[in-house]
């Protein structure tokens, strides 16, 4: 049982890891896309009305898909632990099972109600930019 136990935290460990690494090339993808927007920002008002339109969506997409892969990683954490969880009433010792239990049980420091898990705001950075893909397309169009 033990030697289950620790597959499944080393491989819950691997789809962190990897998740880590898609947020890494998704926000390298996203700042070079919206940086070479921005600096040929003016070049931009030269081209075909259609262009800034077809950029954003672009972006957008990629916004989207980034979301979607953070929601697929989240989904599959939740297995997981709930797989370790279950080893867990099997051990001696209940790692996560206290963890998580400390972590939403203790009260949250007086500047915030409750514990902030970390997916929630990794999720909302590609909306951030969607928001701002939307925004160099709308400011392209009223230029």
């Amino acid at each position: 049982m033990l030697e289950l136990y620790k597959l499944a935290v080393e491989m819950a460990d691997r789809v962190s890891a990897r998740r880590g690494l898609a947020n890494a090339f998704f926000l390298s993808v996203q700042t070079a896309f919206v940086g070479t927007i921005g600096i040929s920002l003016v070049n931009l008002r030269q081209e075909p009305a259609w262009t800034a339109p077809v950029i954003a969506l672009a972006g957008v997409t990629i916004s989207i898909t980034w979301w979607l892969q953070l929601r697929s990683y989240r989904d599959l954490n939740r297995a997981k632990f709930k797989v370790i969880n279950a080893i867990e009433k099997q051990l001696p010792a209940k790692v996560f099972t206290d963890e998580w239990r400390h972590l939403t049980q203790t009260p949250a420091p007086s500047w915030r109600t409750r514990y902030a898990e970390l997916g929630f705001s990794e999720r909302m950075i590609p909306w951030v930019f969607a928001l701002v893909h939307g925004l160099l397309c709308l400011g392209r169009l009223l230029a």
